[in-house]
C-alpha cells in the first residue's frame, strides 16, 4: 500500500489531481481512446464474424488491428494517469478488479485467435475464430461496462 501511496504523491500526480483542465482532458482522452479500441475490436470482430463482407477481409483486418493497438496504448496511457491520482482506492475497486480481469481475459482470447485459429500468413481462419471474435466482442464490453462503474463502487 505504500507504494501505491507514494504513486499518489508524486509532483506530476498531484498536479493532475489538483488541475481543472488537465485532468478533465486525460479523462476524455481516456474516452476516446476506449471508443476507438472498442470501434475498431468490435468492427473487426464483425468482419471475422462473416459480417462486413463488402470490405476486404485482409486490408480491413490489418487497418482496424493497427489502429486498435494504437488506441489500447492511448487507453492504457491515459488509464495509468487517470489511476495514479487514487491508485490506494482504485485498487480495491471490485469494478476496477474485474476490469483488469477482462482486459487480461481479451489479451488471452486475442492470443488464442492468433494461436488456434490462424492461418499462417497472420490473418483469422473465419469459421474457427467465431468464438474468439464472439468472446471479444463480450469481453471488451464488459471493460466498457466495469469502467463506468469504478467511479459508482
Amino acid at each position: 500500500m505504500e507504494f501505491l501511496g507514494a504513486i499518489e504523491q508524486l509532483a506530476p500526480v498531484r498536479a493532475l489531481r489538483v488541475s481543472f483542465y488537465i485532468y478533465p482532458l486525460v479523462n476524455a482522452a481516456h474516452i476516446v481512446a476506449i471508443g476507438c479500441l472498442l470501434t475498431s475490436v468490435i468492427l473487426m470482430d464483425l468482419r471475422i464474424l462473416g459480417f462486413l463482407a463488402s470490405q476486404e477481409r485482409r486490408p480491413f483486418l490489418k487497418l482496424m488491428r493497427r489502429i486498435g493497438v494504437r488506441a489500447f496504448c492511448a487507453a492504457l496511457i491515459t488509464g495509468l494517469l487517470l489511476f495514479s491520482v487514487r491508485a490506494s482506492e482504485y485498487v480495491f475497486n471490485p469494478a476496477f478488479q474485474l476490469k483488469l480481469l477482462l482486459i487480461a481475459l481479451a489479451g488471452l482470447n486475442l492470443l488464442g485467435l492468433r494461436i488456434f485459429a490462424s492461418e499462417q500468413d497472420g490473418m483469422p481462419k473465419e469459421r474457427s475464430a467465431g468464438f474468439f471474435a464472439a468472446a471479444s466482442m463480450l469481453l471488451w464490453l464488459g471493460v466498457l461496462v466495469c469502467g463506468r462503474f469504478i467511479g459508482f463502487l
